[in-house]
């Protein structure tokens, strides 16, 4: 076993080196690995909901390539995020 010595340093000064190096580490953990948010699928009902709509309008984006679509078991669904991102702000 290696033995290490520490010259002209308190234990505190060490204590406070660890407590430091520690603290970095964390922060580097906190900023790369935040907890994944799931994707949110919403129904052609709720998207009507949402942007207050009628279904057909809701159909003609889907067609038209403005709103993406993704479909389970005859099931239609669109992802929260990409709803939200189509929504554009005008010049006023």
């Amino acid at each position: 076993m290696k033995s290490v010595q520490l010259i002209q340093v308190t234990p505190q000064e060490l204590q406070e080196a660890i407590v430091d190096g520690v603290k970095i580490q964390l922060n580097d953990l906190k900023n790369h690995f935040q907890p994944k948010i799931p994707t949110e699928y919403l129904t052609r009902s709720e998207v009507k909901e949402l942007l207050k709509v009628d279904l057909s309008t809701i159909h003609n984006w889907s067609k038209s390539g403005k709103l993406k679509a993704y479909g389970v078991g005859g099931r239609v669904y669109y992802k929260r995020s990409e709803i939200e991102s189509v929504i554009i702000p005008l010049n006023q």
